[in-house]
């Protein structure tokens, strides 16, 4: 074999893809220790990596803001904003309060012919850009076709959201006693004969027994079969509504809203009825399983609602729901417990069609759809090491931005690149980058490209450019492929494609503390830095600053010496 000793060999770093935090040999395009990076593909086409954005305040609060929503209103943007216990309206500069009594915990929203609606685990409320208040429950007519006496045909179901009911009677002509389909009322609220609404003093309210009784018998309809006396009345069953009151978690799919998280229904989702948030029929449920694992997230996504629930000790912990047709009841939704076994320990979403939770074990994915056996593929062994070490890791924030996932625990951000994956054990993962912010989110939206942060005193953006934050990439400890031999590096063969307004070069070898090399001004292509290192195993260069840089690629050339000595 010939000998290497005086070779020169090059490497280059570049087409950077991202951290990766497994304490194994590191690839040559990725860091085992960056922080603050990333490839920003609308200005660099992901030739490049450079600092992130920075945050810049937009709002001052009070309180912590646990909501950011967004709705047109006549054509004009505002800004709702849940912070502490209330609820506010912002929008060209002032911030009205439109609710007081929310409940300090994250919130959701949706909207719905241009009605903006909010959850919080405590409040279902509406907002028409005028008036926010309580969600008005439809009214349903739970019975048609009534007798006087009673008997009658099942309509419409009772509605959770209010105690309200209907019921429609065909008159006889000689009846004065009209029993209603519940008893123990709280109150008749109308009465309506030939569509006129009766005066009081015209009947007698018998709440006990679930009765009203005429002064004199409404008259038989002038159209035969034709229903003529309409009651509207309320019922003694208020804490229905807080089976949806008390959710945490709501998606909309399939024209229907979906809610869950109840903590005294931990394994139930419950949903409205089509195109109508405020009818949700009480028997409108289903139990995700038989143990009462609760329900983590509902993640609309391949034509299914995916219900991921905590691990529990049944192994049922993947459902999943499709819109089937029942010739009886319309569209249902039953429960379909998927081939998965793996619970969800924080939170899921729909990753660019990549359904995506996150388990004890880092972030997986569900792949498959319904008509094929579901298989689980892991997408965050890169970042594992550290990411569930986190101490905010159960309480987790996601938002997607930019093309990229972002994972907030506390302050601390894990970055999954959906532009840049690769082929692990016969499924792919996504690169990621390691972020570390000036403050703490506890809520995280996106809006028409910009990231919305709220915190504890305010709303943040990350849209300040030319930040003056600390970032650095450090490429892998690079034996050079030879780590049998010592190597001295070549003293001008460390050129770095580069450009930023102040760039420090350092150096380390052997796992050594690293030694500042250059410390460079203004740079715009690129700089050469005189490394003089002898004798060495590895080698590893750190390119950092406080303000922002970008970097695109690090060349690095040494020698091959003797055998390495012990």
């Amino acid at each position: 074999m010939a000998s290497v000793s005086g070779s020169l060999i090059s490497r280059i770093y570049g087409n950077f893809a991202g951290v990766d935090f497994t304490n194994n040999n590191v690839a040559f395009n990725r860091s085992p220790d960056s922080l603050n990076m990333w490839k920003n593909y609308k200005n660099s086409i992901g030739k490049h990596i450079e600092t992130r954005p920075d945050v810049e305040k937009i709002l001052t609060t009070s309180e912590t803001v646990f909501g950011i929503f967004f709705y047109e209103i006549r054509n004009e943007n505002h800004m709702i904003v849940h912070a502490g216990t209330k609820l506010y309206d912002c929008y060209n500069g002032n911030q009205t309060q439109i609710y007081s009594g929310m409940n300090p915990r994250k919130s959701q929203s949706f909207i719905f012919a241009n009605i903006f609606y909010i959850k919080d685990g405590l409040n279902y409320l509406e907002y028409d850009g005028e008036t926010c208040s309580e969600v008005q429950g439809y009214v349903p007519t739970t019975t048609i076709s009534k007798a006087p006496t009673g008997e009658g045909t099942t309509y419409e179901d009772v509605n959770l959201l209010t105690p309200k009911r209907k019921n429609s009677f065909l008159a006889d002509g000689n009846s004065k006693i009209y029993k209603l389909d519940a008893n123990s009322l709280i109150s008749i609220d109308a009465v309506y004969i030939n569509d006129e609404l009766q005066n009081e003093n015209s009947y007698t309210k018998d709440l006990a027994n679930g009765r009203v009784v005429f002064n004199t018998a409404p008259t038989i309809p002038d159209t035969d079969g034709k229903d003529n006396v309409i009651i509207e009345f309320t019922t003694n069953s208020p804490a229905n509504a807080d089976k949806i009151k008390k959710c945490t978690l709501l998606s909309v799919f399939d024209n229907r809203v979906f809610f869950s998280g109840n903590q005294d229904y931990p394994n139930v989702i419950f949903h409205s009825s089509l195109d109508n948030p405020r009818y949700v029929s009480d028997l409108d449920f289903y139990n995700e399983g038989l143990d009462l694992s609760p329900v983590k997230a509902l993640i609309p996504a391949n034509n299914a609602l995916w219900v991921c629930k905590k691990s529990s000790q049944a192994n049922t912990t993947i459902f999943y729901h499709n819109p089937t047709t029942d010739a009886e009841y319309g569209t249902i939704y039953p429960s379909t417990h998927s081939s998965i076994s793996t619970g969800c320990a924080t939170t899921g979403l729909n990753f660019k069609d990549d359904i995506i939770f996150f388990s004890e074990r880092g972030m997986e994915a569900i792949t498959g759809d319904i008509t094929t056996e579901q298989v689980l593929a892991h997408r965050s062994s890169l970042v594992d090491n550290r990411l569930l070490n986190e101490q905010e890791y159960e309480n987790m924030l996601l938002c997607e931005w930019e093309g990229y996932l972002l994972v907030f625990c506390g302050n601390k951000v894990y970055v999954a690149d959906s532009e840049q994956r690769f082929s692990y054990n016969h499924h792919f993962e996504y690169e990621w980058y390691y972020w570390e912010l000036s403050i703490t989110p506890k809520f995280v939206t996106e809006k028409n490209g910009i990231l919305y942060l709220g915190t504890t005193d305010g709303i943040y953006t990350l849209t300040k450019n030319n930040p003056e934050i600390n970032s650095y990439w450090t490429t892998c400890e690079d034996e050079f492929n030879y780590p049998q031999y010592q190597k001295t590096t070549n003293k001008k063969g460390c050129c770095l494609d580069v450009f930023g307004d102040e760039v420090k070069v350092l150096a380390r070898i052997d796992n050594e503390q690293f030694e500042e090399i250059g410390d460079y001004e203004n740079i715009k292509g690129y700089v050469v830095s005189r490394i003089k290192k002898k004798k060495w195993k590895s080698i590893q260069i750190k390119i950092s600053s406080d303000t922002s840089f970008g970097l695109e690629k690090v060349t690095l050339e040494a020698f091959v010496g003797s055998y390495i000595k012990r």
